[in-house]
């Protein structure tokens, strides 16, 4: 990359309210499949965005969560490739002419739903990979022929390295949530895949976050870009409501199924830090009897699809996500998403209250907090350049089972033996901890008495004797016994 220049507002880079999806030159195939969604005015990424690709040139395009960033990559590219849509039904004719990257499997699914739902009315064909599932229905599917694959970059090279994908015809490459694929060190998988590209072709890459890192490898491979930022980086969307309440560790659980009951919410993220605490956390809510899910890494996919669909139709409540699993969910009119651990990378915030507030709707960010997590609240306030509200959760008494079995502990080990260090380690006895009580026979409580037979009988000590003059055995070597010296 030999140059970075922002893009020059045209007479497109109007307001939401003015442009329309029309304006762009689409053709009526996009342009019905939109209507029929009820998209008619842009977002201002999409706005921005859609010129500059239509033009064939490359983007780096930076935007908040949840602002269209995939209709400002999706329905250029569908709009480009239209030249060589054909109904054939040879393979030949459908070569892989654009490729989505994407960090995880349910973005990717995501992203393949937006990229059918815009092309259903034309005769480009679609399809995604991603691991975790049967690569048998991936690799049909790709031998059929499509001209738009959405893939994960390591099922990706599988199916590279089976033969069963042809990328010498790509033209447009896209890297979407770029960021996340580096924190996943998905690094060397990306220059792999780009090694195997044609050398001319278009580069789009579009992040919520462009960090040294990402600027860095944009350079190796974007050619002249043209940087379109629709808002600072790193900022949190203003239709965002963000409100932080300050609470023991022991009391979590019990506070977030509080904040679901009092504020009545039925459909609403949690976001955990360990895959453990996610499941352990469902499990909680259940018992409460909230209606809930946990997705993570562990989970296998189709766990985590079901998971997702039944969250989507209502049947699940609450879905208690990691940040890898809930990254590039697109959930319509979310009003709500709950930090049940603080995240320890302060980027991560920005991604996770991108949830909700979305497409111009309004949405909380509802974060809880210990004493432990000052260190975290300050990377996160320093990065979003504004202070996160403080406020008190009236009403609230931890009252489960855990809770009550922790305080009996909790004051033991306060007496005397809790260390000056103050990590999370110290606090486990806080946690209801209790070691285990081995059962005791009485009878070794008995104080010890000596026997009053103390005096060996005569039998034994001549016994005794006659053993003692008896001659010992010797062990003898491989080369016999040594004689013995007169």
């Amino acid at each position: 990359m030999t140059d970075t220049k922002s893009h020059t507002p045209s007479p497109t880079d109007q307001t939401a309210a003015q442009v329309r999806f029309e304006d762009f030159g689409l053709s009526p195939d996009i342009l019905r499949a939109l209507t029929e969604q009820g998209y008619v005015h842009p977002t201002p990424i999409q706005a921005q965005a859609i010129p500059v690709v239509l033009q064939g040139k490359d983007v780096m395009g930076a935007a908040q969560t949840g602002t269209g960033k995939t209709a400002g990559f999706s329905l250029p590219i569908i709009q480009r490739l239209l030249a060589h849509a054909n109904s054939s039904a040879s393979p030949a004719r459908h070569p892989v002419r654009a490729l989505i990257l994407t960090p995880t499997r349910e973005l990717a699914d995501q992203v393949a739903e937006n990229v059918k739902a815009y092309s259903r009315f034309t005769p480009l064909r679609s399809t995604v990979v991603f691991g975790g599932v049967d690569m048998n229905p991936q690799t049909a599917a790709l031998r059929v022929g499509v001209e738009i694959v959405i893939a994960t970059p390591g099922r990706l090279l599988d199916h590279v390295q089976q033969k069963t994908i042809n990328l010498s015809q790509t033209q447009i490459l896209v890297m979407d949530e770029a960021d996340r694929m580096l924190d996943m060190g998905f690094l060397p998988d990306l220059q792999r895949i780009i090694n195997l590209l044609p050398k001319q072709r278009q580069n789009l890459m579009f992040s919520a976050t462009f960090s040294p890192e990402i600027k860095k490898l944009a350079a190796s491979f974007l050619n002249q870009p043209q940087t379109i930022e629709v808002a600072r980086s790193n900022a949190t969307s203003d239709n965002v409501t963000q409100i932080l309440y300050k609470v023991s560790e022991e009391e979590k659980r019990d506070a977030v199924s509080f904040i679901i009951r009092e504020r009545g919410l039925k459909q609403v993220i949690v976001f955990s830090n360990t895959k453990i605490g996610a499941s352990r956390l469902a499990v909680h809510l259940v018992k409460q009897g909230v209606k809930a899910a946990a997705i993570h890494g562990d989970k296998s996919q189709n766990e985590r699809m079901v998971a997702l669909e039944d969250f989507k139709r209502g049947e699940v409540e609450v879905l208690v996500a990691t940040d890898v699993a809930a990254r590039g969910l697109d959930i319509s009119e979310m009003p709500c998403v709950i930090n049940f651990d603080l995240p320890y990378n302060a980027e991560d915030y920005v991604h996770r209250i991108g949830r909700t507030g979305r497409a111009g709707a309004k949405g909380d960010a509802i974060s809880l907090h210990t004493d432990q997590d000052e260190r975290l609240l300050v990377d996160i306030e320093k990065l979003i350049k504004q202070k996160i509200v403080r406020l008190q959760l009236s009403g609230f008494v931890a009252t489960s089972v855990h809770t009550e079995r922790a305080k009996p502990t909790r004051e033991r080990f306060d007496s005397g033996s809790r260390h000056e260090s103050g990590s999370r380690h110290d606090a486990r006895p806080a946690r209801g901890y209790q070691p285990p009580r081995e059962k005791v026979d009485p009878w070794f409580l008995k104080p010890y008495t000596p026997s009053t037979t103390a005096t060996l009988p005569v039998a034994t000590a001549q016994t005794e004797e006659a053993s003692a003059a008896k001659p010992q055995k010797r062990a003898a070597l491989l080369g016999g016994l040594l004689k013995a010296r007169s």
